[in-house]
């Protein structure tokens, strides 16, 4: 059955740019009420410029445990429930691992997997004592399909799925939904970060998603509460195909996905 989000209040992590961005505009047309959280408050700002219906903006680094209990103790304050939780932000760097650092890892771990833990820690009680709600964690094909150069990334995205397939045998007659969304690269700010020279991003051109059918299909996630979406159909397939075929796998796909 499809739920209504007509008046639900959609907290989203990492809504300045990109997917969440994208999620919040989506959300608003549906009726829905979203509460935009990201760093950078600017961002934020100029993207609720754009958007007439009801929404509540909040700085909040997900890094941060008093920041992130503070912004969802307001949410609630305001609007006495959160129903559904995206918790969408995060960063990649595509870096040879023998050039990181720890402290690389322990940054980028922070932000994106100890993010959703804060950040859904701080909601769920919440929601358990509603009864209902819905988490997404956007999670990525790197956590199923590793490649070169992203140790650090596919480790964080492994984490997030670990996280989110345990969390949702917890919680599955709780009335609160988890689910895991898993998308392959996406054409979105990620990449001026992660792949600043555009090698990765030139390499797999024929395989990249738009922002706006993530996002919309996140939405629609939301609406049919399905526990795990893998997007592009190919990668999915591809990511079945490694766990059975291994070596022929690599052999056909590995140098195209290594090339960064």
């Amino acid at each position: 059955m499809k739920a209504t989000l007509l008046g639900k209040v959609v907290l989203i992590t990492g809504a300045s740019s990109g997917i969440g961005a994208l999620a919040a505009k989506f959300l608003a047309e549906k009726g829905a009420i979203p509460v935009l959280t990201a760093r950078s408050l600017d961002k934020l700002t100029a993207l609720a410029n754009t958007m007439s219906s009801e929404h509540a903006v909040y700085e909040m680094d997900v890094s941060s445990d008093d920041q992130v209990g503070e912004v969802v103790s307001e949410v609630i304050r305001k609007y006495g429930r959160i129903d559904v939780l995206l918790n969408n932000a995060g960063y990649g760097e595509f870096v040879p691992f023998a050039d990181t650092t720890i402290e690389h890892f322990k940054q980028m771990m922070d932000v994106n997997y100890l993010g959703i833990v804060r950040v859904t820690h701080a909601v769920l009680p919440y929601m358990l004592k509603a009864g209902q709600g819905h988490i997404i964690n956007v999670a990525s094909m790197a956590g199923k399909v590793a490649t070169a150069k992203s140790t650090a990334y596919a480790a964080t995205k492994h984490a997030v799925l670990g996280f989110t397939n345990a969390l949702r045998r917890e919680l599955k007659i709780s009335g609160v939904y988890v689910t895991a969304v898993n998308p392959g690269p996406i054409a979105t700010p990620f990449f001026d970060r992660a792949d600043p020279e555009g090698t990765y991003l030139k390499n797999i051109e024929k395989f990249i998603l738009s922002p706006d059918k993530v996002a919309g299909a996140i939405v629609r996630v939301m609406e049919r509460r399905k526990p795990e979406l893998d997007m592009p159909w190919a990668a999915s397939a591809g990511a079945k195909l490694m766990q059975l075929f291994p070596r022929v796998t690599d052999a056909l796909f590995g140098r195209m996905m290594d090339k960064k």
